[in-house]
């Protein structure tokens, strides 16, 4: 996949949310109540709809640039990585929200981006060369305040930060401790 069309995927993905954020918005943020919500038969959906819904136009545009450019950076290994990596962080991540968040609904995509930021940082770990450790170390110098996400805030899901980033380390794990098949091997 050449970088312009993993360019135009992610900027479709970030185009989807925009304009759920207007329906939303247009709805009375109606859309809200498919959010995740811990330990609850109605919140379980959440896991899967959750990244895509924020509670204002300023927690959109606090998630979009970061996801664009840590998207972006993910998605350059191909299209097949970035959804492997994006699926192990939406569904472990929430599922561990659901599991252990606080009472409430939790949404936005922060998770998400949390995930992608800690899968480029362990990605330069599992899969040592030149260029994985130079876009960690940027990305560590640009997103190293993320880290200040962890803190307990009133009306931030930490856990949701928090999940994400521990599955996003879980996908570069994963994905980079396989064994390699022949096919990769012959490369």
């Amino acid at each position: 996949m050449d970088a312009l069309k993993g360019f135009k995927t992610i900027a479709g993905v970030a185009v989807f949310m925009v304009a759920l954020q207007v329906l939303n918005a247009v709805t009375g943020y109606s859309l809200l109540s498919f959010g995740l919500v811990p330990r609850t038969f109605f919140g379980l959906p959440g896991i899967l709809t959750s990244p895509f819904l924020h509670a204002s136009f300023a927690h959109l545009s606090a998630n979009l640039i970061p996801f664009l450019i840590l998207g972006t950076l993910v998605i350059i290994e191909g299209l097949n990585r970035f959804l492997a990596v994006s699926a192990i962080i939406i569904v472990l991540g929430g599922s561990l929200v659901w599991l252990f968040g606080f009472k409430g609904v939790h949404i936005g995509a922060s998770g998400w981006v949390f995930g992608l930021w800690a899968y480029i940082l362990a990605r330069a770990w599992f899969q040592r060369s030149w260029g994985n450790l130079v876009t960690a170390s940027v990305v560590a110098l640009l997103y190293g305040g993320l880290i200040f996400g962890f803190l307990p805030r009133q009306g931030v899901s930490f856990e949701g930060h928090l999940f994400g980033a521990f599955a996003g380390f879980v996908a570069a794990k994963v994905l980079f401790s396989a064994p390699r098949s022949r096919f990769n091997a012959a490369r």
